[in-house]
């Protein structure tokens, strides 16, 4: 799984007996006394120690020659095919890979350090594109063919991955395609172009072609793609008591009782307290730009600022995130157990993500959840 949906006593627990992990190169912190710090000389170099250790066990395999990969995966009845392949750094600096979401200087410098000393990408950026009927074909055609991987994960994830050698086919179809999104991986994205760059200081016979211009993506119609809602916690009702508190929000939405814990539409929320579930209808101006539009804009200018004291939602430590794949039972449990109020979000679509991508905005934080996740350790780019 990605190095950056857990956390290190996660990480750890999910390396315990499995030298082979890809956690001990993207997490190598795990291997360290406790008290290291994770951005220390010694993780980084314990990093690229257990990857060259990788290496030299075969347990990472070099290709002998360029090709592509297609990517599926499965997730219940829900199925995903993606392209991997290397994407330049030019195309992202030149907005031409759009980016909705903004980075963490934190994690931003961590994964470009780490990138810098393996001389690897050890994670694929997961872009998606509008549908192009001729890569839709492609897809088709090869996975009627056998696979070179095809394994179900513990979390009931099924992966399968086709081998094209070459991939020239592959290539000439996306020239069609003029842009790309982000959906997943902002800093991977962000921390791979550094590098890049400061591989181009450290090289005066940079000519453009060099590996380090590239990075690894798997790339996904956006029609096979999807979004899980991103819902929210928050941990009291700022000094209201509950009826007061239902005042306020019946005046700034259309408010029922009974409503189902998950919404059915853009343009509805469902709130959870004092236990009980309760419908908001989520009504943005007629003027709002495609951010403010967004479900969780409305609710966080209306209702989550104004009233309950959350200015900020990236550092206020009175809200909670439970992404979608954690299902609304999660909100019932925490808030049964713990008080305050949750709101069940409808899931952002494929649509709105790409519109503010496109009109050079930035998606408030943790609005989208998408499932499956990239699995770590199939694919590395190495430069």
């Amino acid at each position: 799984m990605p190095y950056d949906v857990v956390n290190t006593a996660e990480a750890t627990a999910l390396a315990a007996g499995r030298p082979h992990s890809l956690l001990h190169v993207d997490r190598a912190e795990i291997g360290l006394p406790p008290e290291t710090d994770p951005y220390s000389d010694a993780v980084y170099a314990r990093a690229r120690a257990n990857f060259e250790g990788l290496q030299r066990q075969g347990v990472l395999r070099r290709e002998t020659e360029p090709c592509l990969y297609l990517y599926q995966q499965w997730m219940g009845d829900h199925v995903q095919r993606g392209l991997v392949a290397g994407c330049h750094v030019e195309d992202y600096d030149a907005g031409l890979i759009k980016r909705h979401e903004k980075t963490r200087k934190d994690k931003e410098d961590d994964r470009t350090r780490l990138i810098d000393t393996l001389g690897a990408d050890t994670g694929p950026v997961f872009l998606t594109y509008r549908d192009q009927p001729t890569l839709t074909l492609l897809a088709d055609a090869l996975v009627r063919t056998a696979p070179e991987h095809d394994f179900t994960a513990p979390d009931g994830i099924r992966h399968t991955v086709w081998r094209i050698p070459g991939g020239s086919e592959w290539i000439r179809a996306f020239a069609a395609v003029p842009v790309t999104y982000i959906a997943d991986g902002h800093h991977r994205a962000a921390s791979a172009a550094r590098v890049a760059r400061l591989r181009r200081e450290r090289n005066p016979a940079h000519c453009g072609d060099e590996e380090y211009n590239w990075f690894l993506c798997v790339l996904f119609p956006a029609n096979e793609l999807k979004i899980l809602p991103y819902n929210r916690i928050v941990l009291d009702l700022h000094g209201l008591a509950i009826d007061a508190f239902l005042a306020e929000v019946r005046a700034r939405f259309g408010l029922r009782e009974g409503a189902a814990p998950a919404p059915a539409a853009v343009g509805q929320v469902s709130m959870y307290l004092g236990g009980k579930w309760y419908g908001l209808t989520c009504t943005p101006a007629a003027d709002a730009d495609p951010v403010a539009r967004l479900d969780v804009s409305v609710l966080q200018d209306r209702l989550l600022g104004p009233v309950l004291g959350i200015a900020d939602v990236r550092t206020s430590k009175r809200i909670d995130f439970v992404g979608g794949i954690r299902g609304t039972a999660e909100l019932t449990k925490r808030v049964d157990a713990e008080g305050g109020v949750a709101f069940s979000m409808y899931p952002v679509t494929l649509a709105q993500l790409m519109n503010i991508a496109d009109a050079g905005q930035i998606m408030p934080p943790k609005s989208t959840w998408f499932e499956p996740k990239l699995r770590s350790g199939l694919f590395i780019h190495t430069f």
